[in-house]
């Protein structure tokens, strides 16, 4: 019992890790990805107001929170594992 908490407590420091690394990278390709987009159109203005606009966009958007599968398909492949191998 104790080693299979110790198994899925060390998965989720895993996840978590891997959550917080893919977040990141997300978000800064974003933010080049906005900050190629106004230099490639020439806009005027506030460059800096632009990008965390479309920042905000961004983490309110269903790409952002698809990154919440490092979450949740590790869980969901451990427990059809269990299911197939106990049950099938």
């Amino acid at each position: 019992m104790f080693g299979a908490m110790r198994l899925f407590l060390g998965l989720l420091v895993v996840q978590t890790i891997a959550y917080f690394a893919l977040s990141l990278y997300s978000r800064r390709i974003r933010r080049q990805k906005l900050e190629t987009w106004w230099e490639e159109k020439g806009k005027t203005g506030n460059k800096e107001a632009f990008v965390e606009r479309g920042l905000h966009v961004y983490d309110n958007s269903f790409r952002r929170k698809l990154i919440l599968g490092v979450y949740i398909v590790p869980w969901v492949a451990i427990a059809a594992l269990i299911y197939v191998v106990n049950y099938m």
